[in-house]
């Protein structure tokens, strides 16, 4: 488990490193007259990468301690490119093995940060593998993209920063992959205030946490069904299922027809630009899949940013 504490060093350590980003008021005129609820946007799109991810790998890597031969991790996403950006600021060597589900324009983001990042194999298991050997063979740093008490407590800092610009929220509303943002960011608010209800979103079809909630044990897909590859890892790890179990209120899945209309909402109103991923937690507002209480406030955690969703409808 991880504490407060760890939450607040984590802000500490970040300063200078990454952005705070806004929480935004959606205005009323939005919905064509009096929304039911406040909605407001925490815009982590706009954080260092275009995602959440940078909080958790410079928190890992500047709080590892010993002098550091390098970084190496698995991730297709947005957590491989962040610790290429991380690398790449600390003058580090990164290598990246991949799954071959990689988008090639989240590679050639790997790739330009300076990483050595190559596909190795069929599934994240497999790579994720090979990231292991890799740490072994070059004494480099091995950085989880979920599952690390200090990733997940750098994550946690999105949680502070939301308390800190809306104090008096309701309701918080955060997209899942592996869960190291649900588990941070729900530990940074709900020990501050336990009031506030905690929402998690994944994919109908990638809801490894959900179902691993379900059962009270870990629970690993036997397949992926959905188009947002940030939301999709096939498992998530016992320290995601402790927090969460600890700390959110509630789970909900969305198809991915809904993350793409949400995507498309974001950006035809706002020109914010989230990848599916980014849009979940907002396409379960607007779907009505989280119970809301007129005139409470809510945010929506807009946590990476693309271009999905964006071509026009019709």
């Amino acid at each position: 488990m991880i504490t407060i504490d760890d939450i607040r060093a984590a802000a500490t350590r970040l300063e200078g490193r990454i952005r705070r980003t806004p929480t935004w008021h959606v205005p009323q005129t939005t919905y064509g007259g009096s929304p039911p609820f406040d909605l407001y946007l925490k815009l982590e799109y706009l954080q260092l990468t275009g995602s959440f991810k940078p909080r958790g790998a410079f928190n890992r890597v500047l709080s590892a301690g010993a002098p550091l031969h390098g970084l190496v991790t698995s991730s297709g996403g947005n957590h491989g490119i962040a610790v290429a950006a991380v690398g790449r600021t600390l003058g580090l060597p990164v290598a990246i093995p991949l799954p071959a589900t990689v988008a090639p324009e989240k590679l050639a983001a790997m790739r330009e940060l300076g990483a050595e990042a190559e596909v190795v194999g069929p599934t994240f298991l497999v790579s994720n593998a090979r990231a292991k050997e890799i740490a072994a063979e070059r004494d480099y740093l091995y950085i989880h993209p979920f599952a690390e008490p200090a990733g997940i407590a750098g994550q946690g800092t999105v949680g502070l920063e939301i308390l800190d610009q809306l104090p008096d929220v309701d309701i918080v509303v955060v997209a899942v992959g592996g869960g190291g943002l649900l588990g941070g960011v729900a530990a940074a608010i709900k020990e501050q205030r336990p009031g506030v209800t905690i929402v998690g979103v994944e994919p109908l079809g990638a809801d490894a946490l959900s179902r691993s909630l379900e059962a009270g044990r870990l629970v690993t897909l036997s397949k992926i069904d959905t188009r947002a590859a940030t939301l999709a890892p096939p498992m998530t790890e016992q320290i995601n299922l402790d927090l969460a179990q600890r700390y959110v209120n509630r789970m909900v899945r969305v198809t991915d027809e809904q993350m793409v209309q949400a995507a498309r909402w974001l950006w035809q109103r706002f020109f914010i630009g989230a990848e599916l991923g980014g849009a979940a937690s907002t396409a379960a507002l607007l779907s009505g899949l989280v119970p809301v209480v007129p005139g409470q406030k809510v945010v929506s955690i807009v946590c990476g940013g693309g271009t999905a969703g964006m071509a026009p409808t019709g």
